[in-house]
Protein backbone atom coordinates (compact mmCIF):
# COMPACT_ATOMS: atom_id res chain seq x y z
CA UNK A 1 0.00 0.00 0.00
CA UNK A 2 0.97 3.21 -0.78
CA UNK A 3 0.22 6.57 0.42
CA UNK A 4 -0.07 9.96 -2.01
CA UNK A 5 3.40 11.12 -2.40
CA UNK A 6 4.83 9.29 0.30
CA UNK A 7 5.99 6.06 -0.49
CA UNK A 8 5.02 2.58 0.93
CA UNK A 9 2.77 2.61 3.78
CA UNK A 10 2.98 -0.12 6.54
CA UNK A 11 -0.20 -1.43 7.97
CA UNK A 12 0.03 -2.28 11.22
CA UNK A 13 -1.33 -6.63 12.01
CA UNK A 14 -4.27 -4.89 14.50
CA UNK A 15 -5.55 -2.33 11.69
CA UNK A 16 -5.40 -5.06 8.64
CA UNK A 17 -9.16 -5.48 7.89
CA UNK A 18 -10.34 -9.53 8.63
CA UNK A 19 -11.14 -11.31 5.77
CA UNK A 20 -13.55 -14.05 6.78
CA UNK A 21 -13.23 -15.49 3.16
CA UNK A 22 -10.07 -16.57 4.07
CA UNK A 23 -8.33 -19.24 5.48
CA UNK A 24 -7.09 -18.84 8.94
CA UNK A 25 -5.66 -20.80 11.91
CA UNK A 26 -4.77 -20.08 15.62
CA UNK A 27 -1.54 -18.71 15.64
CA UNK A 28 1.85 -21.23 16.63
CA UNK A 29 2.71 -18.51 19.10
CA UNK A 30 -0.56 -18.89 21.09
CA UNK A 31 -2.11 -21.28 23.98
CA UNK A 32 -5.35 -22.48 24.58
CA UNK A 33 -6.08 -23.52 28.13
CA UNK A 34 -9.41 -24.66 28.69
CA UNK A 35 -11.62 -23.29 31.13
CA UNK A 36 -15.68 -23.94 32.77
CA UNK A 37 -16.86 -20.99 30.96
CA UNK A 38 -13.82 -21.97 27.60
CA UNK A 39 -10.84 -21.05 27.39
CA UNK A 40 -8.08 -18.65 28.39
CA UNK A 41 -5.71 -18.02 25.13
CA UNK A 42 -2.27 -16.42 25.65
CA UNK A 43 -0.09 -15.03 22.90
CA UNK A 44 3.65 -15.39 23.86
CA UNK A 45 5.00 -13.05 21.70
CA UNK A 46 3.24 -10.01 22.49
CA UNK A 47 1.71 -11.02 26.14
CA UNK A 48 -1.58 -10.29 25.03
CA UNK A 49 -4.30 -12.66 27.31
CA UNK A 50 -7.54 -12.73 25.62
CA UNK A 51 -10.81 -15.17 27.37
CA UNK A 52 -12.86 -17.16 25.07
CA UNK A 53 -16.28 -16.97 26.84
CA UNK A 54 -18.09 -19.56 25.04
CA UNK A 55 -16.93 -23.84 24.33
CA UNK A 56 -18.40 -23.45 20.68
CA UNK A 57 -16.24 -20.32 20.00
CA UNK A 58 -12.98 -22.41 21.27
CA UNK A 59 -14.14 -24.97 18.62
CA UNK A 60 -14.57 -22.97 16.17
CA UNK A 61 -10.90 -21.61 16.54
CA UNK A 62 -9.15 -24.73 16.74
CA UNK A 63 -11.16 -26.52 13.45
CA UNK A 64 -9.86 -22.91 11.78
CA UNK A 65 -7.31 -24.30 10.09
CA UNK A 66 -9.25 -27.46 8.61
CA UNK A 67 -10.99 -25.28 6.72
CA UNK A 68 -11.29 -23.21 3.68
CA UNK A 69 -12.66 -19.90 5.05
CA UNK A 70 -14.79 -18.84 8.52
CA UNK A 71 -18.07 -19.66 6.76
CA UNK A 72 -17.31 -23.39 6.26
CA UNK A 73 -15.24 -23.24 9.82
CA UNK A 74 -19.02 -22.38 11.35
CA UNK A 75 -20.65 -24.75 9.62
CA UNK A 76 -18.52 -27.49 10.31
CA UNK A 77 -18.77 -26.98 14.39
CA UNK A 78 -22.88 -26.34 14.23
CA UNK A 79 -22.77 -22.64 14.65
CA UNK A 80 -26.36 -21.39 14.05
CA UNK A 81 -26.61 -19.22 10.83
CA UNK A 82 -28.20 -16.50 12.87
CA UNK A 83 -25.05 -16.62 15.40
CA UNK A 84 -22.58 -16.27 12.28
CA UNK A 85 -21.84 -12.28 12.66
CA UNK A 86 -21.42 -12.58 15.76
CA UNK A 87 -18.49 -14.96 15.86
CA UNK A 88 -17.08 -13.19 12.80
CA UNK A 89 -16.81 -10.41 15.06
CA UNK A 90 -15.26 -12.41 18.07
CA UNK A 91 -12.60 -13.92 15.29
CA UNK A 92 -11.93 -10.43 14.09
CA UNK A 93 -11.31 -9.63 17.72
CA UNK A 94 -8.78 -12.41 17.77
CA UNK A 95 -7.19 -11.59 14.28
CA UNK A 96 -6.50 -8.02 15.75
CA UNK A 97 -4.70 -9.20 18.75
CA UNK A 98 -2.81 -11.73 17.04
CA UNK A 99 -4.40 -14.67 18.58
CA UNK A 100 -5.73 -15.74 14.76
CA UNK A 101 -3.91 -15.73 11.70
CA UNK A 102 -4.37 -15.80 7.64
CA UNK A 103 -3.20 -19.03 6.45
CA UNK A 104 -0.73 -18.86 3.70
CA UNK A 105 -0.68 -21.13 0.79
Amino acid sequence: MTGPGTGPVTIPADEVPFDPTVGWRKSPSVALRPEPFGALVYHFGNRKLSFLKSKPLVAVVKALEAHPDVASTLRACDVPEAQHPAYVTALATLSRSQMIERRTP
